[in-house]
């Protein structure tokens, strides 16, 4: 399934959309001034004046001394990588660069949504200067103070200042370090629609995990994200408190091993990648199928993707900047190799448009990722430049088919010899060249999502 989305108004709330709405269609009142509204303020994510105070929170420090298997498993969680993301950090100063800091509150909206409403994220902001419950970005408090969702994208939680720490657990006791209550919010995937659906300013629709997973079939089984992402246990959720509790890991477990050096210990990161490898266990197949070949014919190799996510797309997330693509080789009987997709240039490149060594040398690779184009038609690398984004990702539990054309010729000994694997990583080399990162590419995880093999016999 291939989506497309261009730039529209949503984006930017629902109070511009309606005075363009006025502006464009007939029928809507003449006395009604069209209000200028500065696209980057959000009275709730990016408010122009502080709406809370960034040390009425706790660090996560506090957090851990009554909840330390918690504390740990945060710490080496992609919401602790959060502000530290090497990565993250060179796309915001790119950014910063191309508005003169003007739009540095829009991606700091989620990774640090008490900094970004606390009025620390301003723009020029000086990363060492920002408070440290700030630079912890995705923190403890972040979520466990949220009082309600007003939106599920761009940061829509309504973080409550002072309010009390809320949490999944129906009967929880307070202490003197704060007041307890439940919330089913937090359990809930539209809580995590809050921030990893994104929308850019101008209306382009970036990420779109939960709404995947509203158009699959796991609302209606009863499994949000928190049931692969946060997998359960039971014990203590406090020092000292009941040990039959049901607890959720907080390692928030993804595709992504931190790239950073430091970040975890290796013991850390070997649990983080055993987990990955655990999660993405089963989540896709591969078919392939031919008829037997003539030779000087073309044989048709006919690989089909299966989606066996029900939560949702495969890939999923920053797909513009993930990726996920077939690999195939067909080789003869000698070894020879007849035909190649999916290889990588020295670099470590996909052979296509962002190929610094072969642009466009694969020309039937199969992506499963989205591309971004820009108002001139050209691929685009930012998604603040782009006014296009198409995808090629997968619905959960759907499949995706594709043919590629193996060339023969009158000599060819069968029988053929079919190798394919659908790889997965998070960050395309290019893309760590062009932000100055070259030192990470060695750095970055590649997954098999799912590989097949098929033997093409010689025909009559």
């Amino acid at each position: 399934m291939i989506w497309a989305r261009a730039a529209g108004a949503r984006a930017i709330g629902p109070w511009l959309g309606w005075a363009v709405a006025c502006a464009l269609l007939a029928g809507c009142p003449t006395d009604e001034p069209v209000v200028d509204v500065d696209p980057i303020v959000d009275p709730l994510s990016r408010p122009a004046e502080p709406t809370l105070s960034p040390s009425s929170f706790q660090p996560s420090d506090d957090c851990a001394a009554c909840h330390p298997d918690h504390a740990a498993q945060w710490a080496t969680s992609s919401h602790a990588y959060a502000m530290v993301d090497p990565v993250f950090r060179a796309l915001v100063e790119l950014r910063r660069a191309d508005f003169d800091g003007a739009q540095d509150s829009f991606c700091l909206q989620c990774h640090t949504a008490i900094g970004t409403r606390g009025g620390e994220i301003v723009p020029h902001f000086d990363w060492d200067a920002l408070s440290p419950v700030v630079q912890e970005g995705v923190t403890c408090e972040a979520c466990h103070r949220v009082s309600a969702l007003e939106r599920p994208w761009n940061s829509g939680h309504v973080i409550q200042e002072g309010g009390p720490v809320r949490g999944g657990i129906a009967d929880p006791a307070s202490s003197p370090a704060h007041e307890a209550s439940f919330s089913d919010l937090l359990t809930g995937a539209s809580f995590c629609g809050g921030c990893h659906d994104v929308i850019e300013l101008g209306g382009l629709q970036l990420e779109r995990p939960y709404e995947e997973w509203t158009e699959g079939p796991a609302p209606e089984e009863g499994r949000p994200c928190q049931s692969c992402h946060m997998p359960t246990t039971t014990g203590p959720a406090a020092v000292g408190g009941p040990s039959d509790r049901s607890l959720h890991d907080h390692r928030f477990v993804g595709i992504d091993v931190p790239l950073s050096e430091g970040f975890t210990t290796a013991a850390e990161e070997e649990v983080l990648r055993t987990r990955i490898g655990a999660l993405l266990d089963g989540a896709a197949s591969l078919d392939l199928v031919a008829a037997p070949f003539v030779p000087g014919e073309v044989v048709d190799v006919v690989a089909t993707l299966h989606n066996h996510i029900d939560g949702h797309n495969l890939p999923t997330g920053s797909t513009f900047l993930r990726q996920a693509w077939l690999e195939l080789t067909a080789t003869d009987a000698d070894g020879t190799v007849l035909y190649r997709t999916g290889d990588l240039d020295a670099n470590g490149d996909l052979r296509d448009h962002w190929s610094s060594l072969d642009p466009y040398g694969d020309a039937d690779l199969v992506s499963y990722s989205s591309r971004l184009t820009a108002a001139d038609g050209r691929p685009e690398l930012f998604p603040w430049r782009a006014n296009e984004h198409s995808s090629g990702s997968i619905p959960p539990r759907h499949a995706r088919t594709s043919t590629l054309f193996v060339p023969t010729s009158a000599d060819t000994p069968g029988p053929l010899q079919i190798q394919a694997r659908v790889r997965l990583r998070t960050h395309p080399p290019h893309l760590l060249r062009a932000l100055g990162l070259e030192h990470l590419v060695d750095r970055v995880e590649t997954w098999d999502l799912a590989t097949a093999s098929l033997q093409v016999p010689r025909g009559p």
